[in-house]
């Protein structure tokens, strides 16, 4: 009998240790496997890939002449679906929508200029960036200052209380030999550029591709004074499917298709 009685204690002790084994094997799954990726799951099932955009931004996304979405964000995101052999669903919402559209699982992705922003990474994910829309300076091609230490006694225009400008006050900080021009307008800074009188401009990123699609002869100088690089957005637990759109981005900048899109768009917006 005591035999019998003292393997009550001990097989409550196996139990126990038995279950406590189990949930340390399933927390180290769920922490260094994470969650099934339900989201890539889907779209592997369905050859679909629903993406949100706000096509009023051009030459990254708009409506053609018939109200089809086109633009740099629609074909890069057919050309990343066509890695997996799906088809994009460009779902049109308003800017200020596209997160929460995201977070409420009406689309798998976000593909609309938009800027990666550090205070969301708790709620959902980033792809790599796959543009630089961040304040840069502009020179002439034919300019001396190859790198930011160059520009002593520079001219810098700059559109008057923008990000620039406040990039210019930062570098007269610095330098005082920096003269900073300001302007009503991007466009106005970038011919004074243009006409020579400034050394420099101080520009977003986007804003740059644009004078140099519009054929400028103006370059920018890496790197970015202040980043904003625009990403595409991924639901939380969609780590397979930010591996995916990631390694795509890598394949797209390797072979040049990255940079080959990007000139096109932006050239067409000066036709």
């Amino acid at each position: 009998m005591s035999s019998i009685r003292g393997a009550g204690p001990k097989l409550l002790v196996a139990g126990l240790s038995l279950l406590l084994a189990v949930a340390i094997l399933w927390l180290a799954n769920r922490y260094f496997l994470g969650d099934e990726d339900t989201t890539w799951q889907r779209i592997q099932q369905t050859g679909i890939w629903r993406v949100g955009m706000d096509p009023s931004f051009p030459p990254f996304e708009q409506l053609d002449g018939e109200g089809r979405p086109i633009g740099y964000d629609v074909e890069l995101a057919q050309a990343i679906a066509g890695q997996w052999g799906a088809e994009v669903q460009i779902v049109s919402i308003g800017f200020d929508g596209l997160t929460d559209a995201l977070l409420a699982g009406k689309v798998d992705s976000v593909i609309s200029a938009l800027p990666y922003d550090p205070r969301l990474t708790e709620d959902l994910l980033y792809s790599a960036p796959y543009f630089e829309a961040g304040v840069r300076l502009a020179v002439a091609e034919n300019s001396p200052i190859q790198q930011l230490d160059d520009l002593a006694g520079a001219r810098l225009a700059v559109e008057w209380g923008s990000i620039g400008d406040g990039q210019a006050r930062k570098l007269q900080r610095g330098d005082p030999s920096i003269q900073r021009l300001t302007f009503p307008s991007p466009q106005a800074a970038v011919n004074a550029l243009v006409a020579g009188e400034a050394d420099g401009v101080l520009v977003d990123g986007v804003t740059l591709r644009l004078m140099q699609g519009e054929g400028a002869a103006v370059r920018g100088i890496e790197p970015a004074l202040e980043s904003t690089p625009y990403a595409i957005a991924l639901p939380a637990g969609a780590h397979t499917l930010r591996a995916e759109v990631d390694s795509a981005l890598e394949k797209f900048v390797t072979t040049g298709f990255l940079a080959q899109l990007e000139n096109r768009w932006f050239s067409d917006m000066a036709e």
